[in-house]
């Protein structure tokens, strides 16, 4: 099997972790003290033997018949998402998306918290949902003196690879890209690039020939 391909795979799993989440979590809150792959997997409507997989990788063993400890494969599963600590990022890109995100507040369930923004627009200088928006110019500045290494980007397309060449200039190391441009970046940078308009053609196209959507 080919490095991509195993990366791929990889991914798929790691994605379907949040989803095994918010199920463990809803078992505990109602006082269940353990959960079983059929269970999980019923309830996400996934293969068990997919969800059973999954949930071993977290090296937390199951009991026959009883299902995982609740306990220890949520703190599992958290520990191996890094979930278990906070992880600071920037955001580029104070319009509708960025100011969105920076008005989620479902980031705090995965350890996650903006800490600066940053926008061309004087306008939108200031804070938006509790969090400081300085000028863009100083994107490489600030992100040095905080030590972020995780950066989001929600600019226009023709601004994205210089707002990343600021990012990467004061130390950012992984980039959330939800612009359409293919970046440019040293082999030691990760992109993850959210194609907004690749996902709504595969839905799109799904509802309209019948397809099941997953």
């Amino acid at each position: 099997m080919s490095g991509a391909r195993k990366a791929e795979i990889g991914d798929r799993m790691v994605k379907r972790y949040p989803l095994y989440l918010r199920i463990l979590r809803e078992m505990r809150e109602q006082g269940e003290r353990y959960a079983s792959g059929a269970v999980v997997a019923k309830a996400l409507a996934l293969d068990p033997i997919v969800v059973r997989k999954d949930l071993s990788k977290t090296g937390v063993r199951g009991k026959p018949r009883v299902g995982f400890p609740l306990t220890e494969i949520i703190a599992s599963i958290e520990h191996y998402l890094g979930w278990n600590a906070n992880t600071e990022a920037i955001l580029a890109g104070a319009g509708r998306l960025g100011s969105a995100l920076l008005g989620y507040p479902g980031f705090q369930h995965q350890g996650f918290k903006i800490v600066a923004a940053f926008d061309v627009n004087p306008k939108r200088h200031g804070r938006i949902a509790g969090v400081p928006v300085y000028p863009a110019s100083q994107i490489a500045e600030i992100v040095r003196k905080l030590h972020v290494s995780l950066g989001i980007l929600t600019v226009p397309a023709e601004q994205a690879q210089s707002v990343a060449d600021a990012m990467m200039a004061g130390g950012i190391h992984g980039i959330w890209n939800f612009t359409p441009t293919q970046l440019s970046v040293p082999s030691d940078v990760i992109v993850k690039r959210e194609d907004l308009a690749a996902s709504l053609a595969v839905l799109s196209h799904r509802l309209r020939h019948g397809d099941k959507v997953k």
